[in-house]
């Protein structure tokens, strides 16, 4: 197997009648998918999504893929395919079309319809194509043909390149449901058919590369939920993902069979279902729905609030109500429903939600101690599957943390392809196919790109930890005045602390070993202001290390006489 290495060296010119892949995004990590393909000085974006942050990363909105491998390269863009609408895929692309507005993008009906209501915000008018199961589309060197596949949200699209490199499959994510509510399995005779004609890469999704078996059926779901509205004292909350339509449906269902009402919280959960019902795909049966401002007309043991939050995200509906802020209060009698998986990374933040809609006395059903939830991914058996029906020349295993890549790419190899056809890549690492051979070739850089309030990529990793230093260890201010034409400090040190459980008097056993620093600096010549400053920085933080075992963030200032 190929495996990136830190020291890979920038990629070499493509070879002529070659094709490179470039993940920008999704390899090593689940979120921000974005790949790159080019062909003859042309190049194709599979999916241009967001990632969000953890909590190391304070004060961070987004996470983007880094564009400055193709910023130059803007007019080369024959266009984005989309494969599906959730966040991951699409939650980047009011962030490359900054760069050129008209780049067309292709995806399902209701991709786009997500993503335009999204760039409607961004005021971005966007030149959209819809394509839909079994569509062949010329793209200048590019010949794509769409594969339809099953998801956790409807109108999921996997998509075949070919290009005179050959094919390229990219699943998009995928599972093989085969009792979906839509009625839409994975095509595995389109599948079928590619593998007769040959895939030369299959690129395809490692999420549950991990678990054994196959994913339980999302009907399975309905049963689960309908027992838990029947115990249901009071109010049902259910938190789902604002895009996951087959989740909302089984709710509404549910809600309808045991003759509550539905409202919809978060604004969205609010958007995306009004598109979904809007376009057909979310059946919404007569009377169920009810506006946010009219639940108080409602008794408590007929209403359902359907909402945002399953991942703990502070300022979604469901966080909101575990703080006592929102407009819909969790009491005793209330059942809660997390109906979704844990993304990983998000744990403290779900568990200090759960913890806090326990302590208001209300009843919390998760993926932990009931079925309310299925993954949207092919679990082990399901990839197996695909390789099997595919029977593909090269494998990259994409989408997901390096753990489900490995695992992904063991399976292909148990299946026969050759060890040395299966290649991983991380972000950033350049895989060509030449020759009917895919290897990785190099490297480009591929950093996170933070989305922090109206700034985009301002924020380094530097700031990033500055930020950690100010919320775990404090903050330490020191000021002095010094004469430097005598060498004597005629004021200060003035020491002040904040986030710090110790008084700022605590400082006073510090002052003579500061005074005497500067007073040695300046007779050892030192007379510029800033070497001055970095001398009280290192004297004061060997001493609240020494003495406080604390290394807070210190900002010194000397002021010269």
């Amino acid at each position: 197997m190929s495996h990136p290495h830190p020291e890979l060296p920038l990629p070499p010119e493509l070879p002529a009648g070659g094709l490179r892949v470039v993940a920008l995004g999704g390899l090593g990590e689940v979120g921000r998918n974005m790949a790159v393909l080019e062909y003859d000085g042309r190049l194709l974006v599979i999916d241009c999504g967001v990632l969000f942050p953890e909590d190391h990363q304070p004060g961070v909105d987004l996470i983007l893929p880094d564009f400055e491998y193709i910023a130059d390269r803007m007019d080369d863009i024959e266009a984005i395919v989309l494969t599906h609408g959730h966040e991951d895929h699409i939650g980047a692309v009011p962030y490359l079309l900054r760069r050129r507005q008209d780049i067309p993008i292709y995806g399902s009906r209701l991709t786009l319809a997500f993503l335009e209501a999204k760039l409607k915000e961004h005021r971005i008018r966007p030149v959209t194509r819809v394509v839909a199961e079994d569509d062949t589309v010329r793209l200048g060197v590019f010949d794509l043909e769409f594969v339809v596949v099953n998801h956790s949200i409807p109108d999921a699209l996997a998509v075949a390149v070919t290009t005179g490199a050959g094919t390229v499959l990219h699943t998009g994510d995928f599972k093989m449901d085969q009792l979906p509510l839509d009625g839409r399995v994975t095509d595995l005779r389109a599948f079928a058919r590619l593998g007769e004609r040959g895939v030369d890469l299959f690129m395809v999704d490692s999420t549950n590369a991990e678990v054994p078996g196959f994913v339980t059926n999302e009907i399975e779901i309905g049963p689960v939920l309908d027992s838990v509205f029947a115990q249901a004292e009071k109010r049902v909350v259910v938190a789902s993902f604002s895009s996951h339509v087959h989740r909302v449906q089984q709710v509404l269902h549910a809600a309808h069979a045991h003759g509550r009402k539905v409202a919809l919280a978060g604004r969205s959960m609010i958007r995306n279902m009004g598109i979904a019902a809007e376009l057909g795909y979310l059946d919404v049966p007569e009377g169920v729905l009810v506006d946010l401002k009219r639940t108080g007309d409602v008794p408590d043991d007929r209403l359902v609030y359907m909402c945002t939050g399953s991942q703990g995200e502070p300022m979604a509906a469901l966080s909101r109500m575990a703080n006592g802020d929102h407009r819909v209060t969790i009491g005793h009698g209330d059942t809660v429903i997390l109906a979704s998986s844990l993304i990983p990374g998000n744990e403290n933040s779900v568990f200090r939600v759960i913890n806090g809609l326990t302590r208001l006395g209300a009843r919390v059903v998760h993926s932990g101690n009931a079925k309310v939830h299925v993954s949207g991914h092919a679990s082990a058996g399901e990839l197996l599957y695909c390789y099997n029906i595919l029977r593909p020349k090269n494998v990259m295993p994409v989408h997901g943390e390096v753990r489900h890549l490995v695992a992904n790419a063991a399976l292909a190899v148990r299946t026969g392809v050759p060890a040395d056809r299966v290649v991983l890549a991380e972000d950033g690492v350049v895989v060509d196919l030449v020759d009917g051979k895919a290897s990785v070739v190099g490297a480009v850089p591929c950093g996170y790109v933070y989305v922090d309030g109206s700034s985009v990529g301002e924020v380094t990793e530097n700031e990033l930890k500055d930020r950690r230093t100010l919320g775990e260890e404090g903050f330490v201010s020191v000021f002095a005045v010094v004469d430097t034409a005598t060498g004597k400090v005629l004021a200060g040190p003035q020491i002040l602390a904040r986030g710090m459980a110790e008084d700022d008097a605590v400082f006073a056993e510090i002052h003579p070993d500061v005074v005497a620093a500067l007073e040695g600096a300046v007779a050892g010549g030192a007379t510029d202001t800033h070497q001055l400053q970095q001398v009280m920085r290192r004297v004061i933080g060997q001493w609240l290390n020494r003495r406080l075992r604390r290394r807070p963030m210190i900002v010194p200032v000397v002021v010269e006489a």
